[in-house]
């Protein structure tokens, strides 16, 4: 376990742009030392590491791919090798590509579900053996589960297998103190979301939610970073639905 001395730890999956950036700027700042991970795109992860550097933060980019078992433990190793033992864990890496059921081929059901579902998985099972006791795990589902907007159906049913991780892996850690919940944003201005959507399309999403806006990454980052800290405690296997209102 860190000492008092050192900063607490934290892995942030997919964090080289969109909420995964935001979420580790907002963790750097409340004092974390952050493992920018990323998949690809490594000039963006570096240079949120030189960022994070610059502002004080102890900060490193691990490239991993979370789909890939081998991965994952590489990227708790290289984070536990230079920054020490894990206390927060953040699965943020998800991919989405809205396509009606009927048109989603073999290839992109298996990436959606490799990513969104076994890259939870396996970062979930590297952190059982390696969290410190009192740490906390915090996952992304989506404010789509609840709309049932066509479309989404391979998308969704991902995010209802990370639901059924996060309620369960809760009770699997009874003894240890380390809190398992999930964020599911509503729709958010980031490229993930934006991407392949039109103006009209993005207004009404926009006009959705009684808050009459899109939501934005430090939104989410807010959120991420209570349940990380000490004031969310005694919230645990919950799905906090931050999303303006729409659901």
């Amino acid at each position: 376990m860190n000492t008092p001395t050192q900063p607490r730890v934290a892995i942030v999956t997919g964090a080289s742009r969109g909420i995964g950036a935001a979420v580790a700027q907002r963790l750097a700042a409340d004092g974390f030392a952050v493992v920018v991970n990323y998949a690809a795109g490594a000039a963006s992860a570096e240079a949120l590491v030189e960022q994070l550097r610059a502002s004080g933060a102890k900060a490193i980019a691990v490239q991993a791919d979370v789909s890939r078992s081998d991965d994952v433990h590489r990227l708790f190793e290289t984070a536990e090798a230079q920054l020490g033992k894990i206390d927060v864990l953040v699965n943020n890496a998800g991919v989405l590509k809205t396509l009606p059921l009927a048109d989603t081929s073999d290839a992109l059901y298996d990436q959606t579900f490799d990513i969104n579902v076994r890259g939870t998985f396996n970062t979930l099972r590297e952190a059982a053996a390696r969290l410190t006791d009192g740490g906390r795990i915090i996952n992304f589902s989506s404010t789509t589960l609840a709309l049932n907007l066509p479309g989404y159906a391979v998308y969704n049913a991902t995010k209802a297998a990370v639901e059924a991780f996060t309620h369960v892996f809760a009770k699997e850690l009874r003894g240890r103190n380390i809190t398992v919940n999930a964020v599911a944003p509503g729709p958010i201005a980031t490229s993930l979301f934006l991407d392949g959507k039109t103006e009209a399309q993005i207004e009404t999403f926009a006009k959705m939610p009684p808050l009459q806006r899109l939501g934005q990454p430090d939104d989410i980052a807010s959120v991420v970073a209570f349940l990380a800290g000490p004031d969310a405690g005694w919230v645990n296997g919950q799905i906090l639905r931050a999303n303006g209102g729409i659901a």
